[in-house]
Protein backbone atom coordinates (compact mmCIF):
# COMPACT_ATOMS: atom_id res chain seq x y z
CA UNK A 1 0.00 0.00 0.00
CA UNK A 2 2.99 2.34 1.00
CA UNK A 3 4.62 2.04 -2.62
CA UNK A 4 1.04 2.63 -4.31
CA UNK A 5 0.53 5.80 -2.88
CA UNK A 6 3.80 6.97 -3.48
CA UNK A 7 3.28 5.98 -7.35
CA UNK A 8 0.05 8.05 -7.31
CA UNK A 9 2.06 10.69 -5.25
CA UNK A 10 4.68 10.74 -8.52
CA UNK A 11 1.92 10.44 -11.13
CA UNK A 12 -0.60 13.57 -9.88
CA UNK A 13 2.24 15.72 -7.84
CA UNK A 14 5.65 15.10 -10.49
CA UNK A 15 4.08 14.00 -13.95
CA UNK A 16 0.80 15.82 -14.14
CA UNK A 17 1.60 18.28 -11.80
CA UNK A 18 -1.65 19.02 -10.69
CA UNK A 19 -3.09 21.61 -9.01
CA UNK A 20 -5.56 23.24 -5.88
CA UNK A 21 -9.08 23.00 -7.69
CA UNK A 22 -7.92 21.55 -10.81
CA UNK A 23 -10.44 18.81 -12.21
CA UNK A 24 -9.24 15.62 -12.82
CA UNK A 25 -10.24 13.04 -15.23
CA UNK A 26 -9.24 8.65 -14.31
CA UNK A 27 -9.07 6.80 -16.75
CA UNK A 28 -8.80 3.01 -15.04
CA UNK A 29 -9.62 -1.01 -15.51
CA UNK A 30 -12.34 -1.47 -13.35
CA UNK A 31 -10.31 -4.14 -11.97
CA UNK A 32 -8.18 -1.84 -9.97
CA UNK A 33 -11.01 0.40 -8.28
CA UNK A 34 -8.49 -0.16 -5.48
CA UNK A 35 -5.80 2.12 -6.89
CA UNK A 36 -8.16 4.71 -8.37
CA UNK A 37 -9.28 5.36 -4.86
CA UNK A 38 -5.37 5.86 -3.41
CA UNK A 39 -5.41 8.48 -6.51
CA UNK A 40 -8.69 10.37 -5.72
CA UNK A 41 -7.27 10.27 -2.04
CA UNK A 42 -3.77 11.97 -2.77
CA UNK A 43 -5.94 14.68 -5.28
CA UNK A 44 -8.05 15.82 -2.55
CA UNK A 45 -5.56 16.15 -0.09
CA UNK A 46 -4.09 18.48 -2.79
CA UNK A 47 -7.02 20.28 -2.83
CA UNK A 48 -9.13 18.90 -6.17
CA UNK A 49 -12.84 19.18 -5.66
CA UNK A 50 -13.85 16.98 -8.77
CA UNK A 51 -12.53 13.98 -9.89
CA UNK A 52 -14.13 11.86 -12.36
CA UNK A 53 -13.29 8.06 -12.39
CA UNK A 54 -13.84 6.55 -15.58
CA UNK A 55 -14.11 2.54 -15.28
CA UNK A 56 -13.07 0.66 -18.33
CA UNK A 57 -13.99 -2.59 -18.55
CA UNK A 58 -12.23 -4.91 -21.22
CA UNK A 59 -14.67 -7.79 -20.91
CA UNK A 60 -17.72 -5.41 -21.26
CA UNK A 61 -15.79 -4.33 -24.66
CA UNK A 62 -15.86 -7.58 -25.74
CA UNK A 63 -18.83 -8.85 -24.83
CA UNK A 64 -20.39 -5.61 -26.83
CA UNK A 65 -18.23 -6.57 -29.80
CA UNK A 66 -19.09 -9.81 -30.15
CA UNK A 67 -23.61 -9.03 -29.65
CA UNK A 68 -23.79 -5.61 -30.93
CA UNK A 69 -23.53 -4.15 -34.58
CA UNK A 70 -21.19 -1.68 -35.54
CA UNK A 71 -24.48 0.94 -35.60
CA UNK A 72 -25.25 -0.22 -31.97
CA UNK A 73 -21.69 -0.17 -30.90
CA UNK A 74 -21.53 3.68 -31.79
CA UNK A 75 -24.27 4.77 -29.66
CA UNK A 76 -22.92 2.84 -26.60
CA UNK A 77 -20.88 4.50 -23.97
CA UNK A 78 -18.61 1.92 -23.78
CA UNK A 79 -16.94 3.83 -27.33
CA UNK A 80 -18.07 7.22 -27.01
CA UNK A 81 -15.59 9.35 -25.45
CA UNK A 82 -17.36 12.80 -25.24
CA UNK A 83 -17.17 13.07 -21.48
CA UNK A 84 -13.22 13.32 -21.91
CA UNK A 85 -14.19 16.17 -24.00
CA UNK A 86 -16.27 17.85 -20.86
CA UNK A 87 -13.46 17.73 -18.78
CA UNK A 88 -11.21 18.88 -21.20
CA UNK A 89 -13.28 21.77 -21.92
CA UNK A 90 -12.77 22.37 -18.10
CA UNK A 91 -9.00 22.57 -18.17
CA UNK A 92 -8.79 18.89 -16.60
CA UNK A 93 -5.64 17.13 -16.03
CA UNK A 94 -6.09 13.36 -17.73
CA UNK A 95 -4.42 10.43 -16.04
CA UNK A 96 -5.08 7.05 -17.98
CA UNK A 97 -3.92 4.19 -15.91
CA UNK A 98 -3.53 1.27 -18.95
CA UNK A 99 -4.31 -2.50 -18.62
CA UNK A 100 -3.10 -5.07 -20.89
CA UNK A 101 -5.49 -8.11 -21.85
CA UNK A 102 -3.78 -9.63 -24.21
CA UNK A 103 -5.50 -12.28 -26.77
CA UNK A 104 -9.16 -11.42 -25.23
CA UNK A 105 -10.13 -10.12 -28.15
CA UNK A 106 -8.52 -13.14 -30.69
CA UNK A 107 -12.14 -14.27 -31.34
CA UNK A 108 -13.88 -10.90 -32.83
CA UNK A 109 -13.92 -10.27 -36.08
CA UNK A 110 -10.76 -8.08 -36.73
CA UNK A 111 -12.62 -5.11 -38.79
CA UNK A 112 -15.05 -4.84 -35.74
CA UNK A 113 -12.13 -3.68 -33.22
CA UNK A 114 -10.08 -1.86 -35.59
CA UNK A 115 -13.14 -0.14 -36.57
CA UNK A 116 -14.68 0.62 -33.08
CA UNK A 117 -11.02 1.94 -31.57
CA UNK A 118 -10.93 4.23 -34.38
CA UNK A 119 -14.28 5.76 -33.42
CA UNK A 120 -13.56 6.31 -29.79
CA UNK A 121 -10.66 8.13 -30.73
CA UNK A 122 -13.13 10.68 -33.17
CA UNK A 123 -15.59 11.04 -30.58
CA UNK A 124 -13.31 12.83 -27.87
CA UNK A 125 -11.98 15.57 -30.42
CA UNK A 126 -11.55 18.55 -28.53
CA UNK A 127 -9.44 16.91 -25.65
CA UNK A 128 -7.05 15.37 -28.52
CA UNK A 129 -6.78 19.00 -30.28
CA UNK A 130 -6.23 20.30 -26.59
CA UNK A 131 -3.48 17.73 -26.27
CA UNK A 132 -1.78 18.92 -29.37
CA UNK A 133 -1.80 21.75 -28.91
CA UNK A 134 -0.47 21.54 -25.32
CA UNK A 135 -2.82 23.13 -23.35
CA UNK A 136 -4.16 20.44 -21.11
CA UNK A 137 -1.91 18.42 -18.40
CA UNK A 138 -1.95 14.39 -19.46
CA UNK A 139 0.08 11.26 -18.26
CA UNK A 140 -0.10 7.78 -19.20
CA UNK A 141 0.88 4.88 -16.65
CA UNK A 142 0.02 1.45 -15.88
CA UNK A 143 -1.52 -0.41 -13.49
CA UNK A 144 -1.55 -4.44 -13.18
CA UNK A 145 -4.99 -6.75 -14.00
CA UNK A 146 -4.76 -10.60 -13.00
CA UNK A 147 -4.64 -11.79 -17.29
CA UNK A 148 -2.43 -9.22 -17.51
CA UNK A 149 0.33 -10.50 -14.89
CA UNK A 150 -0.78 -14.06 -16.14
CA UNK A 151 0.14 -13.43 -19.60
CA UNK A 152 3.92 -12.44 -18.29
CA UNK A 153 3.84 -14.49 -15.39
CA UNK A 154 1.75 -17.85 -16.11
CA UNK A 155 3.29 -19.86 -13.55
CA UNK A 156 3.31 -17.51 -10.74
CA UNK A 157 0.55 -17.93 -8.08
CA UNK A 158 1.36 -14.04 -7.02
CA UNK A 159 1.91 -12.55 -10.33
CA UNK A 160 -0.16 -9.72 -10.00
CA UNK A 161 1.86 -8.44 -6.68
CA UNK A 162 4.97 -9.42 -9.10
CA UNK A 163 3.62 -7.09 -11.77
CA UNK A 164 3.40 -4.41 -9.29
CA UNK A 165 6.72 -5.11 -8.18
CA UNK A 166 8.36 -4.84 -11.65
CA UNK A 167 6.25 -1.53 -11.95
CA UNK A 168 7.90 0.24 -9.05
CA UNK A 169 11.43 -0.98 -10.33
CA UNK A 170 10.91 1.01 -13.32
CA UNK A 171 9.59 3.74 -12.09
CA UNK A 172 11.93 3.82 -9.36
CA UNK A 173 9.14 4.06 -6.86
CA UNK A 174 10.83 1.77 -4.17
CA UNK A 175 13.75 3.78 -4.22
CA UNK A 176 14.50 6.62 -1.27
CA UNK A 177 13.86 9.51 -3.32
CA UNK A 178 11.44 8.93 -6.37
CA UNK A 179 11.18 12.37 -7.47
CA UNK A 180 14.74 12.97 -7.42
CA UNK A 181 15.24 9.89 -9.39
CA UNK A 182 13.31 11.38 -12.01
CA UNK A 183 14.33 14.45 -11.91
CA UNK A 184 17.88 13.11 -13.14
CA UNK A 185 17.17 11.22 -15.75
CA UNK A 186 14.91 13.45 -16.92
CA UNK A 187 18.27 15.73 -16.78
CA UNK A 188 20.22 13.43 -18.37
CA UNK A 189 17.49 13.05 -21.47
CA UNK A 190 17.18 16.71 -21.80
CA UNK A 191 21.22 17.14 -22.66
CA UNK A 192 21.00 13.93 -25.64
CA UNK A 193 17.99 15.89 -26.70
CA UNK A 194 19.80 19.00 -26.92
CA UNK A 195 22.95 17.36 -28.77
CA UNK A 196 20.69 15.63 -31.10
CA UNK A 197 19.12 19.00 -31.86
CA UNK A 198 22.82 20.61 -32.25
CA UNK A 199 24.05 18.07 -34.56
CA UNK A 200 20.74 19.14 -37.07
CA UNK A 201 20.48 15.62 -38.59
CA UNK A 202 18.86 15.06 -42.35
CA UNK A 203 18.50 11.39 -42.16
CA UNK A 204 18.77 7.95 -40.39
CA UNK A 205 19.62 5.12 -40.95
CA UNK A 206 19.22 1.74 -39.11
CA UNK A 207 20.54 -1.54 -39.43
CA UNK A 208 20.28 -4.65 -37.16
CA UNK A 209 20.96 -8.73 -37.71
CA UNK A 210 16.81 -8.81 -37.71
CA UNK A 211 17.44 -7.96 -41.16
CA UNK A 212 16.27 -3.98 -40.42
CA UNK A 213 18.16 -2.05 -43.25
CA UNK A 214 16.15 1.00 -43.28
CA UNK A 215 16.53 5.44 -43.78
CA UNK A 216 14.05 8.24 -43.04
CA UNK A 217 14.65 12.12 -43.43
CA UNK A 218 14.03 14.50 -40.87
CA UNK A 219 12.88 18.09 -41.68
CA UNK A 220 15.18 20.94 -41.47
CA UNK A 221 12.95 22.42 -38.28
CA UNK A 222 13.14 18.70 -36.52
CA UNK A 223 13.16 19.42 -32.72
CA UNK A 224 14.18 16.13 -30.33
CA UNK A 225 12.01 15.79 -27.63
CA UNK A 226 11.99 13.72 -23.77
CA UNK A 227 9.81 12.79 -21.83
CA UNK A 228 8.81 16.47 -20.45
CA UNK A 229 6.46 18.30 -22.04
CA UNK A 230 5.84 22.42 -21.42
CA UNK A 231 2.09 23.16 -21.95
CA UNK A 232 1.21 26.91 -23.02
CA UNK A 233 0.43 27.52 -19.14
CA UNK A 234 4.17 27.12 -18.75
CA UNK A 235 3.84 23.94 -16.33
CA UNK A 236 6.47 21.14 -17.46
CA UNK A 237 4.33 17.44 -17.25
CA UNK A 238 5.31 14.10 -17.74
CA UNK A 239 2.83 12.46 -20.53
CA UNK A 240 4.59 9.03 -20.27
CA UNK A 241 5.57 7.06 -17.32
CA UNK A 242 8.17 5.77 -17.25
CA UNK A 243 9.83 7.45 -20.03
CA UNK A 244 13.53 6.36 -21.64
CA UNK A 245 13.29 7.69 -25.15
CA UNK A 246 13.99 10.83 -27.10
CA UNK A 247 11.81 11.17 -29.86
CA UNK A 248 10.86 13.17 -32.74
CA UNK A 249 8.47 13.45 -36.29
CA UNK A 250 9.88 12.19 -38.99
CA UNK A 251 9.71 13.47 -42.79
CA UNK A 252 6.04 11.73 -43.43
CA UNK A 253 6.73 10.74 -46.99
CA UNK A 254 10.66 10.01 -46.63
CA UNK A 255 11.04 6.35 -45.19
CA UNK A 256 12.28 3.72 -47.15
CA UNK A 257 13.43 0.07 -46.56
CA UNK A 258 12.20 -2.77 -43.97
CA UNK A 259 11.98 -2.86 -40.05
CA UNK A 260 11.45 -5.78 -37.97
CA UNK A 261 9.47 -5.62 -34.88
CA UNK A 262 11.54 -6.57 -31.62
CA UNK A 263 9.08 -7.69 -29.35
CA UNK A 264 5.20 -8.38 -30.10
CA UNK A 265 2.67 -4.92 -30.54
CA UNK A 266 -0.57 -5.77 -27.65
CA UNK A 267 -2.98 -3.69 -29.95
CA UNK A 268 -6.43 -3.24 -29.28
CA UNK A 269 -5.82 -7.30 -26.86
CA UNK A 270 -4.61 -8.84 -29.82
CA UNK A 271 -1.08 -9.95 -29.90
CA UNK A 272 0.98 -8.93 -33.22
CA UNK A 273 4.19 -10.55 -33.31
CA UNK A 274 6.68 -11.37 -35.36
CA UNK A 275 6.50 -8.87 -37.84
CA UNK A 276 8.40 -6.09 -40.66
CA UNK A 277 7.15 -3.40 -42.66
CA UNK A 278 8.32 -2.65 -46.01
CA UNK A 279 8.35 1.40 -47.01
CA UNK A 280 9.01 3.28 -49.91
CA UNK A 281 8.75 7.05 -50.22
CA UNK A 282 6.93 6.99 -46.34
CA UNK A 283 4.45 4.37 -47.26
CA UNK A 284 3.53 0.80 -45.97
CA UNK A 285 3.79 -0.93 -49.43
CA UNK A 286 4.40 -4.38 -47.49
CA UNK A 287 3.49 -6.01 -44.12
CA UNK A 288 3.56 -9.33 -42.66
CA UNK A 289 3.00 -10.68 -38.89
CA UNK A 290 3.60 -14.43 -38.13
CA UNK A 291 1.13 -13.99 -35.53
CA UNK A 292 -1.81 -11.35 -35.30
CA UNK A 293 -1.79 -10.58 -39.87
CA UNK A 294 -5.02 -10.22 -39.53
CA UNK A 295 -5.75 -7.11 -37.37
CA UNK A 296 -1.84 -5.68 -38.74
CA UNK A 297 -3.17 -6.05 -42.69
CA UNK A 298 -6.65 -4.10 -41.45
CA UNK A 299 -4.69 -1.80 -38.82
CA UNK A 300 -2.47 -0.18 -42.30
CA UNK A 301 -5.98 0.54 -43.66
CA UNK A 302 -8.02 1.48 -41.02
CA UNK A 303 -8.01 5.09 -41.60
CA UNK A 304 -6.20 8.02 -43.34
CA UNK A 305 -2.07 8.35 -43.06
CA UNK A 306 -1.77 5.29 -40.77
CA UNK A 307 0.65 3.44 -42.93
CA UNK A 308 2.63 6.54 -42.65
CA UNK A 309 5.32 7.48 -39.83
CA UNK A 310 4.27 9.68 -37.13
CA UNK A 311 7.45 9.05 -34.62
CA UNK A 312 10.76 8.44 -33.90
CA UNK A 313 12.17 7.12 -30.72
CA UNK A 314 15.37 6.66 -29.51
CA UNK A 315 15.32 4.34 -26.15
CA UNK A 316 18.85 2.52 -25.06
CA UNK A 317 18.94 -0.79 -24.81
CA UNK A 318 21.21 -0.87 -21.82
CA UNK A 319 17.97 0.21 -19.91
CA UNK A 320 16.21 -0.24 -16.36
CA UNK A 321 13.34 -1.91 -18.62
CA UNK A 322 15.17 -3.51 -20.90
CA UNK A 323 17.37 -4.86 -18.19
CA UNK A 324 14.11 -6.74 -16.40
CA UNK A 325 14.69 -9.36 -19.40
CA UNK A 326 10.84 -9.65 -19.96
CA UNK A 327 8.14 -8.69 -22.49
CA UNK A 328 5.65 -6.54 -20.74
CA UNK A 329 2.45 -6.81 -23.70
CA UNK A 330 2.35 -3.13 -23.29
CA UNK A 331 3.61 -0.84 -25.36
CA UNK A 332 3.90 1.89 -22.44
CA UNK A 333 6.93 -0.73 -21.31
CA UNK A 334 7.96 -2.31 -24.17
CA UNK A 335 8.65 0.67 -26.14
CA UNK A 336 11.06 1.68 -23.10
CA UNK A 337 12.93 -0.92 -23.71
CA UNK A 338 14.28 -0.35 -27.21
CA UNK A 339 14.34 2.18 -29.82
CA UNK A 340 10.98 2.26 -31.19
CA UNK A 341 9.07 4.36 -34.23
CA UNK A 342 4.79 5.02 -34.75
CA UNK A 343 2.76 4.96 -37.74
CA UNK A 344 0.37 7.43 -37.61
CA UNK A 345 -0.02 10.72 -35.95
CA UNK A 346 3.17 12.97 -35.39
CA UNK A 347 3.80 15.56 -32.92
CA UNK A 348 3.87 19.72 -33.33
CA UNK A 349 6.03 19.78 -30.57
CA UNK A 350 8.31 18.34 -32.90
CA UNK A 351 9.46 20.88 -35.24
CA UNK A 352 9.93 24.61 -34.43
CA UNK A 353 6.75 26.63 -33.73
CA UNK A 354 4.79 23.23 -34.32
CA UNK A 355 2.30 23.93 -31.76
CA UNK A 356 1.35 27.33 -33.50
CA UNK A 357 0.12 25.54 -36.29
CA UNK A 358 -2.64 24.11 -37.72
CA UNK A 359 -3.56 20.09 -38.71
CA UNK A 360 -3.10 21.44 -42.20
CA UNK A 361 0.01 23.63 -41.72
CA UNK A 362 1.64 20.76 -40.54
CA UNK A 363 1.44 17.87 -43.01
CA UNK A 364 2.32 20.85 -45.51
CA UNK A 365 5.70 20.59 -43.79
CA UNK A 366 5.61 16.83 -43.70
CA UNK A 367 4.08 16.15 -40.42
CA UNK A 368 1.94 13.07 -40.18
CA UNK A 369 -1.88 13.94 -39.68
CA UNK A 370 -3.92 10.75 -38.46
CA UNK A 371 -6.54 9.77 -36.28
CA UNK A 372 -4.37 7.06 -34.55
CA UNK A 373 -0.80 7.04 -33.50
CA UNK A 374 0.40 3.10 -32.77
CA UNK A 375 4.08 2.20 -31.45
CA UNK A 376 6.07 -0.55 -32.12
CA UNK A 377 9.83 -1.84 -31.19
CA UNK A 378 12.46 -1.91 -33.56
CA UNK A 379 15.55 -2.02 -31.39
CA UNK A 380 17.43 -4.87 -30.56
CA UNK A 381 21.23 -4.92 -28.79
CA UNK A 382 22.68 -4.98 -31.84
CA UNK A 383 20.96 -1.73 -33.89
CA UNK A 384 23.30 0.63 -35.53
CA UNK A 385 21.79 4.28 -36.19
CA UNK A 386 24.01 6.48 -38.63
CA UNK A 387 22.90 10.10 -38.46
CA UNK A 388 23.59 12.28 -41.55
CA UNK A 389 23.78 16.04 -40.70
CA UNK A 390 22.54 18.64 -42.89
CA UNK A 391 26.32 18.99 -43.77
CA UNK A 392 26.62 15.79 -44.56
CA UNK A 393 28.79 14.82 -41.76
CA UNK A 394 27.82 10.90 -40.98
CA UNK A 395 27.73 10.74 -37.00
CA UNK A 396 27.05 7.46 -35.35
CA UNK A 397 23.98 7.56 -33.21
CA UNK A 398 23.59 4.01 -31.86
CA UNK A 399 26.41 1.46 -31.03
CA UNK A 400 25.84 -2.05 -30.06
CA UNK A 401 22.31 -1.02 -29.22
CA UNK A 402 23.27 1.99 -27.13
CA UNK A 403 24.19 5.65 -27.30
CA UNK A 404 27.51 6.13 -29.30
CA UNK A 405 30.49 8.05 -27.54
CA UNK A 406 28.87 11.40 -29.02
CA UNK A 407 26.17 11.32 -26.78
CA UNK A 408 27.75 10.57 -23.45
CA UNK A 409 26.82 12.78 -20.81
Amino acid sequence: MKEQIKYAEILLKECLQLKKNQPLFVSINVERYDFARIVSKVAYEIGVKDVYIELVDPYERHNSLQYLSIEELKKHHLWNKTKWDEYAKKNAAFLMLVSETPGLMKDIETDKVVTMSDYALKTRKFFNKARDKQSLAWCIAAVPTELWAKKIFPNNDDCVNKLWDCIYKTCEINTSNPSEKLKSKINTMSKRAKLLNKYHFQKLIYKNSLGTDFEISLLDKTLWCTACQKLITGTTIIPNFPSEEIFTSPDMNSANGIVYASKPLCYQDVIINDFYLKFKNGKVIEAFAKEGNDTLQKLLKSCKNIDRLGEIALVPYDSPISNLNMIFYETLFDENAACHIALGDSFPECITDGDKKTKKELSKEGLNNCTNHVDFMVGTKDLQIIGITYDNKEIPIFENGNFSKYFDI
